[in-house]
């Protein structure tokens, strides 16, 4: 095994847990946010150092600040609903 391989493993490897992650984020928001927020408790803590405490600080989710701008959807007041068009006919034309 080669230097070669072993780097293209790793790289490999890299892409696959943020695609990973990334999939994670966005099928399971709720899941994902409340483990965010549990890794950012458990390293922001009094008596860690500085650079734990900074990690912390940067995982820890955002929190929705109620406004109707913040699109968090969960007051279900943001505004009416786009009113629905008539069904329009489709049209096929042959190639000519």
């Amino acid at each position: 095994m080669n230097t070669f391989e072993v780097v293209q493993g790793a790289i490999i490897a890299v892409v696959v847990a943020a695609s990973a992650l990334i999939a994670f984020r966005k099928l399971l928001p709720k899941t994902s946010a409340r483990l965010m927020a549990r890794v950012s408790a458990s390293l922001n803590r009094e008596g860690r150092s500085a650079v734990f405490r900074f990690i912390g600080r940067r995982f820890q989710p955002a929190t929705a600040t109620g406004s109707c701008g913040d699109g968090c959807g969960s007051c279900s007041s943001c505004g009416p609903a786009a009113p629905r068009s008539e069904a329009q006919p489709l049209h096929f034309k042959t190639r000519g």
